[in-house]
């Protein structure tokens, strides 16, 4: 039986707790979680806060998806393309590890947006310059910057 990692969306602030939950029933779960500096008007205190909040990783066989629904907070899984999200191994394995490097002292997160400007490192328009238009669930509007034109791409399906 293959299992794959999923995203699960779940009610804001429950990472921890649904995470807890899922342990307990036997299912493989990450919550990615990084110590953050809370300023409150008469002091400091340093928390340990969800890298991505609303999201819990799972790692479980197709047919045991479901049962994750019986844990109070999940609320559906991330779906990419119409179908549930599957992190690869190699992709989780990056984040623990990067996670737990010393050596990284800042970090943001940030999600692509129309009016953002990006560089395409591959294929045809390697290091042409573009500025998003529009981001659907299967397609992309770029205006790619000093050929005057808009660049309308339909994106792979990776799983």
């Amino acid at each position: 039986m293959t299992k794959n990692w999923y995203v699960l969306y779940v009610k804001p602030k429950n990472e921890k707790k649904v995470a807890q939950r899922l342990s307990a029933l036997q299912v493989e779960v990450y919550c990615p979680m990084i110590k953050e500096v809370k300023q409150w008007s008469d002091r400091k205190k340093t928390i340990e806060a969800p890298l991505f909040k609303s999201y819990v990783f799972i790692n479980i066989s197709e047919g045991e998806r479901q049962r994750v629904f019986d844990v109070p907070g999940v609320v559906r899984y991330l779906y990419w393309l119409g179908k549930p999200a599957v992190v690869r191994d190699i992709e989780m394995e990056t984040l623990k590890k990067w996670l737990t490097d010393d050596t990284v002292e800042n970090y943001s997160l940030t999600k692509l947006e129309s009016g953002d400007k990006v560089a395409i490192k591959y294929g045809a328009l390697k290091d042409k310059k573009a500025q998003i238009i529009e981001i659907g669930k299967t397609r992309v509007r770029l205006i790619l910057e000093g050929m005057g034109v808009v660049l309308n791409m339909k994106i792979k399906d990776l799983a």
